[in-house]
């Protein structure tokens, strides 16, 4: 999802398959999303990973949807509505700018990762969803 050149999500599809392996993120994400496919014997070397000072000024999210189907609400930053999409189980959201909400569609169970540490109510401001009569499906 795009929104005036500014990228507000990427969602990797359950079935989404390619060669190798894909980054999906621009280098300046402070959450870098990526695919890989590797054959059977395939080594990834043993390696930890350097400390390197970074400055996060936005959250973003990643969500995977375990089970269930869900709404998701794009807004852009001020809090104007964009449009809605569905995830369905296995697919795989980066939320990375604007506004967002959820309605869950099933019963649903969802794995979010995102940069801590939680700064509590700092950290989101809440506002109204969308009514239902409003929703743009694309």
């Amino acid at each position: 999802m795009v929104d005036k050149g500014k990228i507000i999500s990427i969602i990797i599809r359950a079935n989404y398959k390619s060669e190798n392996i894909e980054f999906f993120t621009p280098d300046n994400f402070s959450q870098q999303l990526a695919y890989m496919n590797r054959e059977k014997d395939y080594v990834i070397p043993p390696h930890v990973h350097n400390p390197v000072k970074r400055e996060v000024t936005y959250t973003q999210e990643v969500l995977f949807i375990k089970s269930g189907k869900v709404r998701v609400d794009y807004f852009d930053d001020d809090k104007n509505y964009l449009q809605s999409g569905i995830l369905n189980q296995g697919d795989v959201i980066l939320l990375s700018s604007g506004g967002h909400g959820f309605y869950m569609l099933e019963d649903s169970e969802i794995i979010e990762v995102k940069q801590g540490p939680y700064a509590g109510d700092k950290d989101k401001t809440r506002f109204n969803p969308i009514p239902e009569d409003q929703v743009r499906l694309k």
